[in-house]
């Protein structure tokens, strides 16, 4: 199923400042919040649509990418989900949660609800969040052309093995908070002029979590995480261009106590080919003709992607002539349409001749086809002329 552009998805204009995006995924999160729509699979579905549209929209370098390459930017392969199947679609509830719950408050409040699916009147508990990951991909034109798999072996913090990422030692390690009875946060009553008023703030004794570890892990000291390890396979979609990121949802680095992995992203450069120049979509070839083949005409190999091809030259082809082999360019990363290879004609002049060369060319210059007409003059002075104007 194709991908919904993200500001659609939220109402709102791609010229949308950060506050009018925030009101409106708040406001899209409570019309298709669970719990005032329990068992409606389609309204969990635009539920998870809009926190994926703010997670992108609400993040100046992830909607820079995101205006100038489209869902193709955030992912794999837009529209597919793939490896990179955005946030909404491989995240929990709690999850979405966890990371945007702060804009309601921070506990899941909303205008009454509780928190994902919960029994009413329940905090959110705290979920820490891993760091994202970096890594730069070298491609050739070829592979940007067809798109390619790359495998990565990264070196980042994974969840614990010895205690599964909780952090505790054994079944027993850990126990409801007192303080916060398992809810993550506390309320607090204060006098003012007002009357009493009444917060609610992050658990002091066990940070948000809702339970604290009584015996820490002898591996990951209770972190519930260790440096290790994973070899990752990135699909690369084709068509992208040098200083385009891709994100990679949840294969960054571990959070602590079992929470939300951060992401990967993938940087792209590109590796300089010997004969092709891109530009944009379209690639370019600077065509080196010798004299007797441009005056005469032939057949010349011109290198593409997908390797040599022959190419007609008329007789009588002039410097500066453009040809143009149409789709013999890149894709565009949006899906629409392919460049074409243009072939730029340039004529080579000998630097030295011999007198057999010379005196041939001597009796061709006495010749009125070896001499530029009126018109051809007149082309060249405007050129000229323009330059300087």
């Amino acid at each position: 199923m194709e991908k919904r552009d993200y500001y659609e998805v939220l109402g709102v204009e791609k010229n949308a400042t950060a506050d009018e995006i925030k009101k409106a995924y708040r406001k899209k999160a409570i019309q298709y919040h669970p719990d005032r729509n329990p068992g409606d699979k389609e309204a969990e579905e635009k539920f998870k649509e809009a926190a994926e549209a703010y997670d992108v929209l609400s993040n100046p370098d992830k909607r820079a990418r995101y205006d100038q390459f489209g869902h193709a930017g955030m992912s794999g392969a837009a529209g597919n989900g793939g490896p990179f199947g955005g946030f909404g679609g491989g995240m929990s509830m709690d999850d979405i949660f966890s990371m945007f719950g702060d804009i309601f408050g921070g506990h899941g409040g909303f205008g009454g609800f509780s928190g994902f699916g919960g029994g009413g009147g329940g905090a959110q508990q705290r979920r820490y969040r891993g760091s994202d990951l970096r890594v730069k991909v070298k491609l050739t034109l070829k592979e940007i052309s067809t798109g390619v798999e790359k495998k990565f072996k990264l070196k980042k913090y994974v969840p614990c093995p010895h205690c599964h990422g909780s952090g505790a030692e054994g079944n027993g390690g850990t126990e409801t908070c007192p303080t916060c009875k398992g809810t993550g946060s506390v309320i607090r009553n204060q006098q003012t002029i007002l009357g009493t008023m009444q917060t609610r703030t992050t658990c002091p004794t066990c940070g948000g979590e809702g339970h604290i570890i009584k015996n820490k892990c002898k591996e990951c000291g209770g972190e519930g995480i260790v440096y290790g390890e994973e070899i990752v396979t990135v699909k690369i979609p084709k068509g992208v261009a040098e200083g385009m990121q891709l994100s990679m949802t949840g294969k960054g680095n571990a959070g602590k106590h079992n929470g939300v992995p951060g992401d990967l992203l993938i940087l792209v450069e590109e590796e300089p080919d010997k004969e092709l120049i891109r530009d944009e979509n379209d690639l370019i070839y600077n065509l080196l003709l010798s004299f007797p083949t441009a005056a005469l005409g032939g057949t010349v190999e011109i290198p593409t992607i997908d390797g040599k091809v022959k190419v007609k030259i008329e007789p009588g082809t002039q410097p500066g002539k453009v040809l143009r082999l149409r789709n013999k360019g890149l894709p565009s990363v949006n899906g629409y349409g392919t460049g074409d290879l243009l072939v730029n004609v340039s004529i080579y002049v000998p630097e030295t001749l011999s007198k057999d060369e010379k005196k041939a060319l001597e009796e061709m210059e006495k010749s009125d086809n070896f001499q530029p007409n009126t018109s051809i003059k007149e082309k060249i002075f405007r050129k000229f002329r323009n330059l300087f104007e």
